[in-house]
């Protein structure tokens, strides 16, 4: 017995589809309010949550609980790395930006090759160097020309 199945859709169908696909897709988009991590107080709210509508006759196991608050716990100190990471890079990139002041260096402006003696540094997460009275971020140093 031999069955032919026509399994292609029709422009048609294959457009309803799409249209169909395209508005769930801006339902979930739209439904998506601020970043789409949770954080700690999220995960928080979730666990008071769960401890509030919790069956009063078959209560949130101890080591369940446990087990959530460890991962609360981990989730707090991986935040708090997180955190420490970016100051870090950020003094770490202002210290490299300082090691250029008062020497030459190419850049790149957009299409543009700068070449210039850096008079400034403006310190912070994303430092700021100044060459020939340009501001320029630090990322954009091609090269650095020593004096």
């Amino acid at each position: 017995m031999d069955l032919n199945i026509n399994t292609a859709l029709s422009s048609q169908d294959l457009a309803a589809t799409k249209a169909e696909v395209d508005t769930f897709n801006k339902s979930i988009k739209s439904a998506k309010s601020g970043s789409a991590n949770l954080g700690r107080d999220d995960f928080l709210k979730l666990l008071i949550t769960q401890l509030q509508h919790q069956d009063p006759t078959a209560p949130v196991d101890d080591k369940d609980f446990i087990a959530q608050m460890a991962q609360f716990s981990s989730l707090e100190q991986i935040t708090n790395m997180s955190s420490s990471f970016q100051r870090l890079s950020g003094l770490l990139a202002s210290g490299e930006a300082s090691q250029v002041l008062g020497k030459t260096v190419e850049l790149h402006d957009g299409d543009n090759l700068v070449r210039g003696v850096v008079d400034k540094v403006v310190r912070g997460d994303n430092p700021l160097v100044s060459v020939n009275g340009g501001i320029y971020d630090f990322s954009q140093v091609e090269s650095v020309i020593g004096n």
